[in-house]
């Protein structure tokens, strides 16, 4: 079942960011016993590898600014360690109702902008890479290392409607960016010991694969593909922060 889910995962991923979203709870389902830290630590062992594939598969194959998303990754690896030293006192109820009514807008947006996703804003000006810096690299950055769920939905979403990007060159980028923040937490729960070392790496090949054939189905299809993804993982993330918030024992 790990298997399945950590393949499922790496797809999602290279299309549209949100693994996280499946191959978490299955830790937690398939290892009930497993504390918290553990299987948050596993899973970023696992999906840093897949993230990984589907960023170096990007690379080859879509003109992607690396420069660009280098420093996009570093400024929002600094702001996750930044977020993480917050995490603990932070009462994840109290921001969930927020994610779910932002979450909430974006699909809206999304659904009433059709071309949304397409880059016909032309080149981003200096003001706007500068928001994205702010947003994408300091906030959501921030946010990741805060609470977590949905960082490369939210990424993806910053890079088209900030820097003009089409879903397939912000689905590239993202994936540079959540590289730089997966292994920076991964660093923390290595050093930590909260890594389950004889089943991270099993999982990481299958996350690895979904990541290799979500990234070029991403490719091949275009940015029509990535946007319906985009909105089934949003309304699914709703309903899973749904359930943590009002119906989770």
């Amino acid at each position: 079942m790990l298997c399945v889910a950590a393949a499922l995962a790496g797809w999602i991923d290279a299309v549209v960011g949100g693994g996280g979203l499946l191959q978490l709870p299955a830790l937690l389902i398939a290892l009930p016993h497993l504390p918290p830290a553990w299987a948050l630590g596993t899973n970023k062992a696992a999906a840093v590898v897949g993230t990984s594939a589907a960023a170096v598969t990007y690379a080859r194959k879509t003109p992607l600014d690396l420069r660009l998303a280098a420093r996009l990754g570093l400024v929002a690896a600094l702001a996750s360690l930044g977020g993480a030293f917050f995490a603990a006192g932070v009462d994840s109820a109290v921001l969930r109702p927020l994610i779910i009514v932002l979450l909430l807008a974006v699909a809206a947006f999304v659904v009433l902008r059709p071309h949304f996703g397409h880059a016909s804003g032309g080149p981003a000006t200096r003001g706007r890479v500068l928001s994205a810096f702010a947003v994408a690299g300091v906030g959501i950055g921030f946010y990741d290392g805060l609470l977590g769920p949905g960082t490369g939905t939210f990424l993806v979403i910053a890079l088209v409607a900030l820097l003009n990007m089409d879903m397939v060159s912000a689905s590239a980028t993202t994936k540079v960016v959540n590289v730089c923040t997966n292994v920076g937490a991964l660093a923390v729960f290595t050093w930590q010991g909260t890594v389950l070392w004889g089943l991270a790496p099993v999982m990481a090949l299958c996350n690895m694969a979904g990541a290799f054939v979500g990234a070029h189905m991403a490719l091949k299809r275009g940015s029509g593909f990535v946007r319906g993804v985009l909105l089934v993982t949003v309304v699914a993330l709703v309903g899973k922060l749904a359930h943590d918030q009002w119906w989770a024992s």
